[in-house]
């Protein structure tokens, strides 16, 4: 799948375990993330798979919703559906546009995005769901900025971005 005219990245949390996500929720209440993943990701398109969306509810505002799902008869007001990751990446043509998960959506888009923005939590939660470890034969940190929640909860994000 050639993604290169794509700005395809992905974003994600993950606790200090690479946990994302615990019966299909997230296991944290940060809402400085979300914030910043609604700072990034408004006015782009956003691929996810069906879970993730159901997880989710409803098109996010002012983005673009793109499903990938298997199921041919799956439809929902306000979702552009595709099949694969490849449709999903023809459907944004060559505009910015952001993976948000799950699981395997993230693997399958670990092999052709240029970038990672992940957001690390300094703690371990109860998950069941889990992001591939970032090979640094592949990715190199580019930006690494530290802060803490309300709640008191340290948290970096960090940008990843493919070795050429």
């Amino acid at each position: 799948m050639n993604t290169r005219m794509t700005q395809l990245s992905i974003i994600v949390a993950v606790d200090r375990n690479r946990g994302i996500g615990v019966r299909n929720q997230l296991p944290w209440h940060l809402p400085e993330d979300l914030a910043h993943f609604k700072r990034l990701t408004t006015g782009h398109p956003i691929v996810m798979g069906r879970k993730t969306f159901d997880s989710i509810g409803k098109p996010l505002p002012n983005r673009r919703s793109i499903v990938i799902t298997r199921d041919p008869a799956w439809r929902h007001e306000g979702v552009d559906v595709v099949h694969s990751l490849a449709d999903a990446v023809a459907l944004v043509g060559g505009a910015p546009a952001f993976v948000i998960g799950g699981a395997q959506v993230f693997g399958e888009a670990l092999d052709v995005v240029d970038r990672l923005i992940v957001t690390e939590i300094h703690e371990a939660f109860d998950c069941d769901t889990f992001l591939a470890p970032i090979d640094p034969a592949v990715w190199r940190e580019t930006e690494r900025t530290a802060h803490q929640s309300a709640s008191g909860l340290a948290f970096d994000i960090v940008t990843y971005q493919r070795n050429q």
